[in-house]
């Protein structure tokens, strides 16, 4: 394709999605302006400086690592993955406390198992079956080859074989909540360590899968820290040709009759392009860009239906600590309640990150917390004047410090305050929903979200981006990228195999 004849693609956001999408769009001949309005690349997936240490806040493990994959391939061609990365040295998914008692969930499943089952032999048989359902789970790889609704039968016979008992695992636990899971076992330590990882309203699947992943090899953390991935697809991007415009705002879409024009940026300037890809948060897409009418009804029914599509987002603090302090270890403890509007907190993780030489100074590490936070915590936060929630915030960290302390008494006079955020942090940087920097809690009571890509009256606009698929995270948000330019593609009668 010369230079003439080439057709303009604008992305909106550069975050993973818009990333991806801008280099897929490259590698297929296009010509791409990717517009950021913050002023560096990857959305969530960063992390940011305080006095002189790195707190990062994205990556705890990544989806996709293990070569083979379909997934890794995908990484591989954005250029955040490749033969060289080389992955922190864990062999734990966490640890979970509670009334003088610790279990770990091992990457290896038979020390797990043995482990478990030494602390709660009682529960013996819940334990082996958990392990063996963990064991069913590794076959659930992400696909990331091209869009479902351009599978064949083949496709969906080659998923069969390669999944032929990961069926078990959605009957027995597609239908339950973690919670619900959680109850099979007589151990409260067992019952803590079920339901500590993941909201407690998720279906108990996702925790299996997640666990699998870990457990399989194909969910280590990238040595560097989420900020230098994303800017490892950023390098990538630009040496293909691609133009990133930072500090840039999208005040809306322009529509003319079924087609997009280009966007209008937040100063005026019009930008003109063949095909757009928004990769924001879909309910600024919906909100702002766009007419609220292209809303696809399924995410009508998640914005009225809050208890059965919960967003998830946290109260977050990081500390430096010295070294002395395990590296590398994701441990849960129980807490004195902590409030937080009308609700009250009694669990919490503390994560070192020893690991990385990225998040280490003068011999001390980066720890971090996290006290998750729900649509209810966030219209709380919401409510506050802005010398409430300064002063909220200053009250939670010494609160938190003082259970990280009593949990950690080694701790003691070791700890230095680095920086604490909120759901609105994450609302004011990514415009994320509710402040969840993730897309719907997959529940129960709720559909999981598979959107299209496709919106009907619009002919040359593919949304991209984790809320595509719910739960969201990295892999939607890389593979969505993908698959929005081969919808392109398909819609060009061009070959999709990119």
């Amino acid at each position: 394709m010369n230079q003439k004849s080439k057709k303009k693609v604008i992305v909106i956001g550069g975050g993973i999605a818009g990333l991806s999408a801008g280099i897929y769009a490259l590698l297929s001949g296009f010509e791409v302006d990717i517009y950021e309005k913050n002023a560096i690349p990857g959305g969530e997936c960063i992390g940011w400086n305080r006095k002189g240490y790195h707190i990062d806040n994205c990556i705890h493990w990544l989806t996709g690592t293990k070569k083979g994959t379909e997934l890794y391939d995908v990484w591989e061609t954005v250029g955040a993955l490749s033969d060289d990365t080389e992955y922190a040295k864990l062999d734990a998914f966490y640890t979970s406390t509670h009334a003088g008692q610790s279990a770990t969930l091992w990457n290896d499943l038979q020390r797990t198992q043995k482990e478990l089952i030494e602390i709660a032999p009682e529960d013996e048989a819940e334990i082996r079956k958990f392990i063996t359902y963990v064991e069913y789970s590794k076959q659930c790889l992400f696909p990331a080859k091209k869009p479902m609704e351009t599978w064949g039968m083949k496709d969906y016979i080659e998923m069969g074989k390669n999944m032929m008992d990961f069926p078990k695992v959605m009957k027995e636990f597609g239908k339950i909540s973690l919670e619900e899971y959680g109850k099979r076992f007589h151990s409260p330590l067992l019952q803590k360590l079920m339901c500590d990882y993941l909201p407690k309203e998720y279906c108990a699947y996702s925790f299996l899968v997640s666990y699998a992943t870990m457990a399989d090899g194909n969910g280590n953390i990238p040595m560097g820290a989420s900020l230098q991935m994303s800017l490892r697809m950023e390098k990538r991007f630009k040496e293909l040709g691609g133009k990133i415009f930072y500090n840039s705002s999208i005040e809306r879409i322009i529509l003319e009759k079924k087609r997009c024009k280009g966007v209008e940026l937040s100063d005026g300037t019009i930008a003109e392009a063949d095909y757009v890809i928004p990769t924001v948060d879909v309910h600024l897409l919906f909100n702002k860009f766009l007419p609220k009418e292209y809303m696809p009804k399924e995410f009508r029914e998640a914005y009225a239906a809050p208890k059965k599509y919960p967003a998830t987002s946290g109260f977050q603090v990081a500390f430096a600590v010295s070294m002395d302090y395990a590296k590398g270890e994701t441990v849960f403890i129980d807490m004195d309640p902590i409030k937080v509007g009308n609700r009250t907190f009694d669990r919490m993780y503390v994560k070192a990150y020893g690991y990385d030489p990225i998040f280490i100074k003068d011999g001390k590490q980066v720890i971090q917390t996290c006290i998750s936070q729900t649509d209810e915590d966030y219209a709380y936060w919401k409510s506050l004047s802005k010398e409430e929630y300064k002063a909220l915030k200053e009250t939670l960290v010494k609160q938190v410090e003082q259970r990280i302390v009593k949990a950690f008494p080694e701790l003691a006079d070791d700890m230095e305050f680095l920086d604490a955020w909120t759901p609105l942090t994450y609302e004011r940087y990514c415009n994320a929903y509710h402040g969840s920097y993730m897309s719907f809690v997959t529940t129960p009571a709720g559909k999981q979200i598979k959107m299209k890509g496709k919106l009907k009256g619009i002919d040359n606009l593919y949304v991209a981006g984790q809320w595509t698929n719910s739960p969201g995270g990295l892999p939607v948000a890389v593979a969505s990228g993908k698959f929005a330019v081969q919808r392109i593609l398909k819609s060009q009668k061009r070959s999709m195999d990119i």
